[in-house]
């Protein structure tokens, strides 16, 4: 380490590092940040689908697509656990070695498509009107009940 005399008192200077290693250096970091967010949103929606399949379960078969949503929700948790095991795999790879590089490259394209196929079947599961009121529940239950 390379010592700078200043005035009586002599200060450490870090070694500076060329472009190439404050690249690897960020990027690196860049896709450990990237990972964990990705990580965050994966959570926010798998809470979403708990309380979708929760409300589904609470309904029961007097839902109109009842089977058809308990699959596409069940899928849908099914599928962001898998991506979720993928982020910590991919999470643990070092993108400055070449040989992680590879596998990071393979993992980040089979994340993207399994992340594609998620969005698509919570496009169909909005569309097929899960209802986050308890509104229905109180009309069923008082439909139960009249004679």
């Amino acid at each position: 380490m390379a010592q700078i005399v200043a005035g009586d008192e002599r200060v450490n200077e870090k070694p500076i590092l060329n472009a190439w290693q404050m690249k690897a250096m960020d990027a690196n970091r860049y896709a450990t940040k990237k990972t964990i967010a990705q990580g965050m949103l994966d959570i926010a929606l798998l809470t979403a689908n708990a309380s979708q399949l929760k409300y589904i379960l609470q309904v029961g078969e007097q839902h109109q697509f009842y089977k058809l949503m308990l699959i596409l929700i069940s899928l849908s948790i099914v599928m962001q656990l898998l991506v979720g095991i993928l982020f910590v795999a991919i999470g643990s790879l070092n993108i400055n070695r070449q040989k992680d590089q590879t596998a990071a490259i393979i993992l980040n394209d089979i994340i993207l498509v399994v992340i594609f196929v998620i969005s698509v079947l919570n496009v169909i599961i909005s569309g097929f009107g899960i209802e986050y009121s308890s509104q229905p529940l109180r009309l069923l239950e008082q439909h139960a009940k009249t004679p």
